[in-house]
């Protein structure tokens, strides 16, 4: 029996899933998914989960059960693609004749001294759990700085001064105005609930050092009980290692059937992927659907299309607190309430699908 082994149970490996189960997985075939967690998680949720407004729960969703799908758990330390094997931290390597590397993003530093060390992070779900506890657990009038304005930390700010009324939050931007890529109307919108919601917006940030409890910005002590890094991701550590061609961003590049030139058998789905997007939930999807495709047309001998067509994201949506939200759908500038229902519909949509 054939293997097809995925590494990482995120977005796009979980799309994978789902358009191989339980009827569209050749006979001779079989899956291997390798995860730390024993259940997918809702990236995109995890700055709520570090505010505690939603539960832990909320933001997992179980894996799908098949005769033919063997759930792995373990920390991944090796990638051997000459010999085809997948080194785990416990027992055997794992071969494969697919391989479909999905293994996320982490924190990217910058160089900032202190940085990696004194700062708080949500990009898994362990440490989201732990910025939680943190966060939950602050005095009053407690001082909590957000280093970068980007979606993650728009949402975990405002997430959070609704979740702890009584907390002091700063927001540091590099921008001149907040989500300064998003149309104007937006970024004003935005700078503007912060300013009524009373959390403090730093843009023209430049954040040269982190120390405990002291965050250096142009060189300036800023106290901060608890500092949270939302600027920036690079992809996963067993990735940067990983001896193939990559761009300036560390991001794996791939033919334009999303695997790695000169071996058919491997492909990259998500944060780890060179692509002409902006790294998202969605992308990955998009990408996932596309390489069940080029699988099964090289499964079965078919020949592959000249060109596969042009990935369409829908928009991009962000939350202001539960009641309001902004962003971009078809390229049009959406904020306040309606924004925020469709985000929520939209999650609660993919929660129905694949839980």
């Amino acid at each position: 029996m054939r293997k097809l082994v995925l590494l990482g149970g995120g977005y796009g490996n979980m799309r994978v899933l789902h358009r191989f189960l339980p009827n569209n997985l050749p006979e001779d075939m079989s899956i291997t998914l390798v995860d730390r967690v024993p259940y997918h998680c809702l990236k995109t949720e995890y700055y709520a989960l570090a505010a505690g407004t939603v539960s832990d729960q909320e933001v997992r969703v179980p894996f799908p059960e098949h005769p033919r799908l063997t759930l792995k758990y373990g920390e991944i330390t090796n990638i051997d693609i000459e010999n085809k094997l997948v080194h785990l931290d416990e027992g055997n390597p794992i071969s494969y004749d697919d391989l479909i590397i999905g293994l996320g993003c982490e924190d990217k530093y910058h160089n900032v001294p202190g940085a990696d060390q004194y700062t708080h992070s949500i990009q898994n779900i362990e440490k989201a759990r732990q910025t939680y506890q943190t966060l939950n657990n602050l005095p009053a009038n407690s001082v909590v700085s957000i280093v970068g304005a980007g979606l993650s930390g728009v949402e975990l700010a405002s997430e959070l001064r609704e979740s702890r009324e009584d907390l002091v939050i700063k927001l540091f931007d590099r921008g001149k105005i907040i989500l300064s890529t998003f149309p104007e109307r937006v970024s004003r919108y935005v700078q503007n609930w912060f300013q009524t919601n009373g959390v403090e917006v730093v843009n023209g940030a430049n954040i040269t050092k982190v120390e405990n409890q002291t965050l250096f910005n142009h060189d300036e002590p800023v106290h901060s009980d608890v500092v949270v890094w939302t600027a920036g991701i690079q992809p996963n550590e067993i990735v940067r290692k990983m001896d193939v061609e990559k761009d300036k961003q560390g991001r794996i590049v791939l033919t334009k059937y999303h695997n790695i030139p000169n071996d058919e058998h491997v492909y990259v789905v998500g944060d780890c992927a060179s692509l002409p997007y902006a790294p998202s939930a969605q992308l990955a999807e998009g990408q996932a659907d596309q390489i069940v495709q080029v699988l099964q047309k090289r499964w079965s001998g078919q020949e592959l299309p000249e060109e596969l067509p042009t990935i369409k994201l829908k928009g991009v949506l962000g939350s202001l607190g539960k009641k309001q939200g902004f962003g971009l759908m078809a390229e049009r500038a959406i904020t306040g309430r309606i924004a925020r229902i469709l985000k929520s519909g939209i999650l609660w949509m993919y929660k129905y699908h694949n839980g």
